[in-house]
């Protein structure tokens, strides 16, 4: 992949670990991932709420899941200190054999 449509990637995919706070995905991807979406929920936290509305709008790509960090994972997070993700071993895909992983929020 090339350069902007890795990051691409990356964006969609935290955007979905926000929205449906389960994703299924390989284990490169989630391991790439896992430190973008503990950090935006870490943006989420501070509080400087409209310098965090602006860094979050950044990387994720629906205003649902801006709203949702900033409305419900911001409150569900507030006395754990990091660690939002977890990553879960699903065995390998039938296609190609490669990894798979569920990746979701604790």
């Amino acid at each position: 992949m090339q350069r902007d449509h890795r990051a691409a990637v990356l964006r969609s995919l935290a955007t979905s670990i926000i929205l449906f706070e389960k994703v299924k995905t390989t284990t490169t991807r989630a391991k790439q991932v896992q430190p973008m979406v503990d950090d935006l929920i870490t943006k989420a936290k501070t509080k400087d709420t409209v310098n965090a509305i602006r860094q979050i709008n950044k990387v994720v790509f629906d205003d649902k899941a801006s709203r949702k960090l900033l409305e419900v994972l911001k409150d569900r997070y507030k006395d754990r200190p990091g660690g939002y993700t977890r990553i879960v071993k699903l065995g390998n895909r039938a296609g190609d054999a490669a990894e798979m992983v569920s990746i979701q929020l604790v």
